[in-house]
């Protein structure tokens, strides 16, 4: 269900789907970074997982975060970062969101 939902957004094997949450998505980060979206943010990670169909295996899982996957360290360490919770906006919350059906915390 987790690459479903990640592929309904717009992150497809053959990239971003025009008018889709992910380009929107794309869009917003490359323009609050100068023009480009970078390596390991929310847009190209959930890119790459929807161009290789491992949402799931990655640990992003309709039912939460596995534990002793990639994502549940990705969490680990963003939660560090920032004092012991994950942020809104960040990697980790935006591909979850997305992976269990929502918008990544846009509107």
């Amino acid at each position: 269900m987790a690459d479903k939902n990640v592929h309904k957004a717009g992150f497809t094997p053959s990239g971003i789907s025009k008018g889709s949450i992910a380009s929107s998505m794309m869009s917003r980060e490359a323009k609050a970074s100068g023009g480009g979206v970078r390596s390991g943010g929310p847009t190209s990670t959930l890119q790459e997982m929807g161009a290789r169909g491992t949402t799931h295996t990655s640990g992003y899982t309709s039912d939460g975060i596995s534990r002793g996957t990639s994502a549940s360290e990705r969490m680990s360490q963003e939660a560090r970062s920032h004092g012991g919770g994950t942020p809104k906006g960040s990697t980790t919350s935006t591909v979850q969101s997305i992976s269990m059906g929502g918008k990544g915390g846009r509107r």
